[in-house]
């Protein structure tokens, strides 16, 4: 039997690394598992396209650092195998993040590493690889990269990673509206970072503290459930145990909206709302891998937006989690699946329960509600109380034929109630429904001054009656003070 050793053609091989699915968030977050792991507490991100020849991205760290012949690995195409066993707090998996991420965005890179005092520097360059067809590595002059953008903030020890060429990035242009864009995905990456990280940038995984910035700004971390509001419900962890290893389990139950700052709300509306969100969060060594996935255990719904589990593993356990290149996807083991289905039904319950319950509420509130619900055989409506004690004085007051016609126009306001329209505002905006404008004094008391003829006159309601029913009323209930004056003035 013949063997033959056929090696992959470098230029075609190269340029297929470019198409493996990376977009820039998830390039910059997989050179950032480098810095982690190589124990770098600061990690700068510079971009730079105002000089229209030249643009790059850089990215800085204060880590450990590489000798030479660490350099020269970690360029290496696949320099790890994803078997192989790793420190327990490496992020890093099969060893092809560094050339990958980078070759999605850019056609050239350089990397330049400082370790015991020396400095060392490797450079891949897309073009070169496909005009030669070799795996070829240029190593620069260290004189030669004085002038290189940001080398200078390079520490005594840490990682210098420049991207230039940014064909990719830039959209093969360079214009007032690539530039634009390019700060636009910059933003994008922000908010990436700041969830992916934010066990890191909070200190809250193993207080390993780390700083990630921007152009200069510092990423704020994002944490996914809401832990430093009181509202939120912390439920029992559970725990996974495969091959020895811990797989922990924490569900939660996000506070509603309601319960949330402007401030606190506005900040996570921003970085996308809660019912695509919802789900499973996983963690692989603190680092977020894949977040907003019930993995076909229960599906998606208003119902149980307010749901989240955090998932925590280590590297230990990869082979468990089908995780892919990018880092951006684990797909749960069995015995992980099902202990989720045990939890599932519990906490989405519970998610339910605080929409419904605070439905209840509203209406408890009221001794007359102006809506009445009604849920019969799984039906639900929601009608005008004609009961009410101000619609009831009306149609008393307008005799029986108008009170008739006055019947059927209430019905077909009731049936033509934009429900979908205000679903779909409701799920992304819920607060702006509670930020109406103040009811000025003039109306407020014209209102009052039209019930009070209305109650008084029908039904000889006294003042102490009137001001009962009035007060019942969500819109004066929530003026109490100025409708208080008011009922004083009139009567």
């Amino acid at each position: 039997m013949q063997e033959k050793i056929l090696s992959p053609h470098a230029a075609s091989l190269s340029q297929s690394m470019r198409d493996l699915g990376y977009s820039l968030e998830t390039a910059i977050a997989d050179l950032i598992d480098n810095s982690i792991t190589a124990g770098a507490r600061n990690i700068r991100i510079f971009l730079d396209i105002d000089e229209a020849n030249d643009p790059c991205l850089v990215i800085i760290d204060d880590g450990s650092g590489m000798n030479e012949n660490e350099l020269i690995e970690a360029m290496r195409p696949g320099s790890r195998n994803p078997r192989d066993k790793r420190d327990k707090d490496d992020l890093g998996r099969f060893g092809l993040g560094l050339k990958t991420a980078s070759f999605s965005q850019c056609k050239s890179l350089t990397v330049v590493s400082r370790k015991d005092q020396n400095t060392f520097a490797a450079c891949w360059d897309l073009d070169l690889i496909t005009a030669r067809n070799e795996w070829i590595v240029t190593i620069p002059a260290i004189e030669d990269l004085l002038f290189t953008p940001y080398i200078k903030t390079l520490g005594f020890q840490g990682t210098y990673i420049l991207w230039k060429k940014l064909d990719r990035f830039l959209e093969n242009s360079i214009n007032d509206s690539s530039k634009n864009n390019s700060y636009d995905k910059l933003s994008i990456v922000e908010k990436h970072l700041a969830l992916v990280f934010h066990r890191y940038i909070s200190g809250d995984y193993k207080r390993h503290k780390i700083n990630i910035e921007i152009n200069g700004h510092p990423i704020i971390a994002f944490d996914p459930f809401c832990i430093s509001n009181k509202a939120t419900q912390l439920l029992q962890e559970e725990i996974v145990r495969i091959d020895g290893n811990e797989i922990k389990i924490q569900p939660y139950i996000l506070p509603h909206h309601s319960k949330l700052s402007k401030k606190d709300y506005d900040f996570y509306r921003s970085r996308g709302d809660f019912v695509t969100n919802q789900g499973a969060y996983i963690y692989r060594n603190g680092r977020l891998m894949a977040w907003g996935d019930w993995f076909r255990l229960v599906p998606k719904s208003e119902a149980t937006k307010l749901a989240r589990i955090q998932i925590d593993f280590t590297n230990v356990l990869d082979e468990y989690w089908t995780i892919d290149i990018k880092k951006s996807r684990a797909h749960p083991p069995p015995q992980v699946r099902e202990k989720l289905k045990q939890i599932i039904n519990r906490i989405t319950d519970q998610s339910k329960r605080i929409h419904i319950g605070r439905g209840n509420r509203l209406f408890d509130k009221q001794s007359q509600p102006l809506w009445v619900r009604f849920s019969d055989r799984d039906k639900i409506r929601y009608e005008v109380n004609k009961e009410h004690v101000l619609i009831n004085a009306f149609l008393n007051r307008i005799g029986p034929d108008n009170a008739s016609i006055l019947r059927d126009v209430i019905s077909l306001i009731e049936r033509s109630v934009p429900l979908e329209a205000i679903y779909a505002d409701y799920s992304s905006v819920p607060q702006s429904f509670e930020e109406k404008e103040p009811i000025q004094y003039e109306d407020l008391k014209s209102q009052i001054m039209h019930f009070h003829i209305l109650l008084t006159s029908d039904f000889s309601m006294d003042k102490e009656n009137f001001k009962k029913t009035i007060f019942s009323m969500k819109q004066f209930n929530e003026n109490r003070e100025l409708t208080q004056k008011i009922i004083e003035e009139l009567l």
